[in-house]
C-alpha cells in the first residue's frame, strides 16, 4: 500500500505540472490530466493502493492506515534517488529514519478490531462535509500562490480524511448486496472525487509544498480523531503514549520531507521545458501547447531550484 501510493505520488505530481492551470472549480481538470499516460498509470497506482487502505480499514485502526497512506512520500524519496538521481540531503535521510520509527511504532501500538456502525446521524455528517467542502473548493479555487495551495491541499486532505472515514465501516460489509446498498460507498466515491480535483487543483498552484503538508494534516488528524472517538479504534492497553509518539512522528517527518519537495520538482520541469528558441523575451510563452502561467511556473522553478539541491514531487492521494 505504501509502495503503490509512492509511485502515485512522484507520476501524479509530474503530470499535474504539466497542466495548464485551472481557475475554476471545474471538474474538466480531471479529464485533461486523464490525457496524460504518466497520470493514469500514476492513478492505475493510486487505486491499487487506495484498495489495499480499504481491505485494511476493515480491522486496522484509521490513524495506521492513514498515517501508512502519507507515509508514501517517503517511498516517492526513495524512487527518486534510485531512478532519478536525486541526490539525499542528511536531513532528509534523518527524516526517513523518524518516518520509518513512527509507523513501526504505529504498528506495535495498533489493536485490530471491526469497526463500529457509523449510524444515520454520521452519514448525513459525512453528506454535509461533502456539500461543506466542495462549496469552500469552489471559491478557494480562486486563491493564489502559497495561500491557494494551502487552503486547496487542506480542503482535498479533509475529503480524502472524509472518505478514510466512510470506509471504515464500510469495509465490514459482510455481503455484497449490503455493500451496494450501503449509503457510505457513495459518499465515499464523492469524497474521493472531490479531493482528487482539489488537489489537481492544489498541486498547479505557487507552493506544492505547502499543498503536501496542508494535505497530509488535514488528511490525518481528523480521521485518527473520530476513529478513536467513534468507530470503535484501539491501541493495546499501555501503549497509548507509543501511539501519539508514532503518529506525531510520521506526521512531522512526511510534512519536514515536502520542504524538499518543490525546488527539484521545479528544477526538473524546468530542463524538461526549455525556453523557445528566440529568449525569453521573443519566443516564451508564444508556443500554443504551453502558455504564460506554465513558462512563469518554469522561471521560478529555476529560482527554487538554486537555492536547493534535493527534492521530490509531492504526493496525490488517496
Amino acid at each position: 500500500m505504501i509502495a503503490a501510493y509512492g509511485v502515485a505520488n512522484l507520476l501524479q505530481s509530474v503530470a499535474a505540472t504539466r497542466t495548464t492551470v485551472h481557475h475554476t472549480f471545474d471538474p474538466g481538470l480531471l479529464l485533461r490530466l486523464a490525457g496524460h499516460r504518466t497520470y493514469l498509470i500514476g492513478l492505475s497506482c493510486q487505486v491499487l493502493g487506495f484498495v489495499l487502505a480499504f481491505l485494511a480499514r476493515r480491522d486496522l485502526p484509521l490513524f495506521l492506515v492513514q498515517a501508512s497512506v502519507a507515509a508514501g512520500l517517503g517511498v516517492t524519496a526513495l524512487l527518486g534517488v534510485l531512478i532519478l538521481k536525486w541526490r539525499l540531503p542528511l536531513a532528509e535521510v534523518a527524516l526517513l529514519g523518524l518516518l520509518c520509527g513512527g509507523v513501526a511504532a504505529l504498528v506495535v501500538s495498533a489493536r485490530p478490531a471491526p469497526a463500529q456502525p457509523l449510524g444515520f446521524v454520521g452519514v448525513c455528517v459525512l453528506l454535509g462535509a461533502a456539500v461543506l467542502v466542495a462549496v469552500a473548493g469552489f471559491f478557494a479555487v480562486r486563491l493564489h500562490g502559497a495561500l491557494g495551495s494551502v487552503v486547496l491541499g487542506s480542503l482535498a486532505g479533509c475529503a480524502f480524511s472524509a472518505a478514510a472515514i466512510a470506509a471504515r465501516p464500510l469495509a465490514g460489509a459482510h455481503t455484497f448486496g449490503a455493500f451496494v446498498a450501503d449509503p457510505l460507498l457513495y459518499l465515499l466515491i464523492v469524497h474521493s472525487l472531490v479531493g482528487q480535483l482539489l488537489l489537481g487543483l492544489a498541486m498547479q498552484r505557487g507552493s506544492t509544498t505547502a499543498a503536501v503538508a496542508a494535505m497530509d494534516a488535514a488528511g490525518a488528524v481528523p480521521a485518527a480523531i473520530v476513529g478513536l472517538l467513534l468507530l470503535g479504534d484501539r491501541i493495546w492497553p499501555g501503549r497509548e503514549w507509543l501511539a501519539a509518539v508514532g503518529f506525531l512522528a510520521t506526521l512531522a517527518a512526511v510534512i519536514g520531507m515536502t520542504r524538499y519537495a518543490e525546488p527539484q520538482h521545479h528544477h526538473a520541469m524546468a530542463h524538461q521545458d526549455p525556453p523557445a528558441p528566440g529568449g525569453p523575451g521573443k519566443g516564451a510563452g508564444k508556443d500554443p501547447g504551453k502558455g504564460p502561467g506554465k513558462d512563469k511556473a518554469a522561471k521560478d522553478g529555476v529560482r527554487h531550484a538554486r537555492g536547493s539541491t534535493a527534492a521530490y514531487p509531492s504526493p496525490a492521494r488517496r
